[in-house]
């Protein structure tokens, strides 16, 4: 059969577009990871994940006060290695037909900046100090900031600022993280001209612009974590500020007005940065925003379908059309943004502040006697105590699931609150902190194990009934993260709890991918997000179904729950 001209016209298409790469750069809380994705079919040509040596070190962090602090030359040093790494062994062909790089972060993830944009703590007198460095997210040392903040946003008299994040503002967060840097280190406060987050810094970084007067700010960032939006001209008010702390007077004008969303180009790869990452020299760089925000593209994220980033802590992202929900306020949730997933759209954040970390505090906990006591035995050598170490690290939460997963489920005397890291959704609040009700002689480590999952499962819940509270409906979950797809158990668990089914996304770095198809409708290869989801998105591996028996049997548990939660919420804290 002869070939049409339509068919023609679009094998022509395809081929162009089979010839278009972009990388998608995924900063997490651990490491980076940068992956080379072929823009036609959503295939990965090239890969390669970096751990910060710092951070791995436990550099500049004080866990005991709730410091978690990162150095920029983690960050660097991961990018060019990554980016580098992933291109190894391509064709000429794919290196020289990357059109674009998006870059995603944790957040919010704030950094002090002298008038140049630089990191102070790369400047001299600085090098040292945590300060001077950018505050991670999981970062708590603001909390009596955060409450100031939602004590006056209520009282002053004027606009209150939280009223787009949910009406409770969180330590996690841009304002909080900077009064109390100012507050606590004079030093800092007198050289740092202006703050940056970091999936601004990145592409600024990489365009060679970065001015932090004229860098393209993130509206993902800027709009969920620093009080920005377009009623209120911007930022909070000077006034408001000044209310807050008169040493915050004149920042905000040292800050931004503008914001961007992620189909927006950032500029044009600098030729220091092109030739420091071997790519080609008009690589254009996108406006960055937040890793959840981005995963939630990459996990396929479409109207009133919630996707759960299951990793350390969640996020869970939602977007609804403006039309349906742009004039709803939603209390108790972390924001709500247009542009800050999807472009047009309203996006709308929830999460849980602990969730694997929850697991891996209880695995850390176990594994005490390991480290401690067998770690001295010096009759064993060396090389056996730190396979022990190891092997033991490596199984011990599969282990707690599998022992976990045989106990019958009427055994639910344990009720457990997944607050060890505060709260994020609903209403944040960083203060509380996590409780195990129920204890006796016979609750062995896989039973209190149990009901720590059971727990982080009914924190998604509360998630869900905040939003359908609130009047946005949920149509379907979606989850994606490393939880998502290394642990059946906890995943049947979870879809029992919010008895709705969970498809778990089939790329192990949803991310990143989702920061390629970023990427890819920010330099021009596709029109919107919905060609670049139905091109480049990766599907889905599995659909959990909840048992309807177990589902009921977790209404009660999940009534006991949040009775102990308000007890705890009320009388102690």
């Amino acid at each position: 059969m002869p070939i049409t001209g339509r068919a023609k016209c679009k094998a022509y298409n395809t081929q162009i577009m089979t010839d278009k790469y972009v990388i998608g750069l995924d900063y997490g809380t651990d490491s980076v990871r940068a992956v080379v994705v072929n823009t036609a079919t959503g295939e990965t040509a090239g890969t390669s994940v970096f751990e910060y040596p710092r951070w791995k070190k436990g550099l500049y962090c004080d866990p005991a006060a709730n410091r978690f602090r990162q150095h920029p030359l983690d960050y660097m040093e991961g990018m060019e290695f990554t980016v580098r790494e992933a291109l190894k062994g391509l064709s000429r062909d794919i290196t020289e037909n990357i059109a674009g790089i998006t870059v995603d972060t944790t957040g919010s993830t704030p950094v002090a900046v002298d008038r140049k944009g630089v990191p102070l703590c790369l400047t001299p007198g600085f090098e040292d100090d945590p300060d001077a460095m950018f505050v991670l997210w999981k970062d708590h040392t603001a909390i009596r900031e955060a409450a100031e903040i939602n004590e006056i946003s209520r009282t002053w008299g004027g606009t209150d600022f939280t009223m787009y994040e949910g009406g409770v503002y969180s330590s996690e967060w841009f304002w909080a993280k900077i009064l109390h840097v100012i507050r606590s280190n004079e030093k800092v406060r007198e050289k740092a001209f202006s703050w940056v987050e970091h999936c601004d810094w990145i592409p600024a970084l990489l365009t060679g612009n970065t001015d932090p007067l004229k860098l393209m700010r993130s509206r993902c960032a800027a709009g969920h974590k620093a009080m920005w939006h377009p009623d209120f001209g911007g930022l909070p008010s000077e006034e408001f500020l000044t209310r807050l702390d008169p040493l915050l007077s004149g920042l905000r004008e040292r800050l931004f007005t503008e914001t961007f969303t992620c189909d927006v180009s950032a500029g044009i790869i600098s030729e220091e940065w092109s030739h420091g990452l071997g790519l080609p020299a008009g690589v254009k760089i996108g406006t960055g925003a937040f890793d959840a925000h981005l995963g939630a593209l990459g996990g396929e994220i479409r109207p009133y379908q919630l996707v759960k980033v299951m990793g350390t802590s969640t996020c869970d992202m939602l977007v609804a059309p403006m039309d349906e929900a742009g004039d709803k306020l939603v209390a108790g949730i972390c924001g709500q943004v247009e542009g800050s997933i999807i472009p047009g759209m309203l996006g709308l954040e929830a999460g849980q502040s602990a969730f694997g970390d929850v697991y891996a505090w209880f695995g850390k906990l176990l594994l005490w006697p390991v480290e401690e006591i067998i770690g001295s035995m010096s009759w064993i050598d060396a090389g056996t105590r730190e396979r022990i170490r190891t092997e033991t690290s490596e199984r011990i939460i599969a282990g707690l699931s599998r022992k976990a997963e045989q106990l019958p489920d009427e055994d639910t005397a344990l009720v457990a609150l997944d607050w060890l890291n505060g709260r994020r959704t609903p209403f944040a609040n960083q203060e509380l902190k996590g409780a195990i009700a129920g204890l006796s002689l016979g609750s062995d480590a896989p039973r209190i194990f149990k009901s720590l999952v059971e727990a982080t499962a009914f924190g998604s819940r509360m998630i869900n009934d905040r939003f359908i509270s609130e009047g946005v409906r949920i149509d379907g979950v979606i989850a994606i993260g490393g939880v998502a797809r290394k642990n059946p158990w906890i995943m049947q668990l979870v879809t029992d709890v919010l008895n709705m089914p969970i498809s778990v996304a089939s790329s192990d770095q949803t991310c990143a991918l989702g920061s390629a198809m970023a990427a890819s409708v920010m330099a021009g290869i596709h029109s919107d997000f919905e060609s670049a989801r139905k091109a480049m998105g990766g599907g889905f591996e599995k659909v959990y179904r909840p048992d309807p028996a177990k589902a009921q049997k977790y209404n009660e548990l999940y009534a006991r729950y949040k009775k102990l939660g308000a007890f705890v919420e009320k009388e102690l804290t």
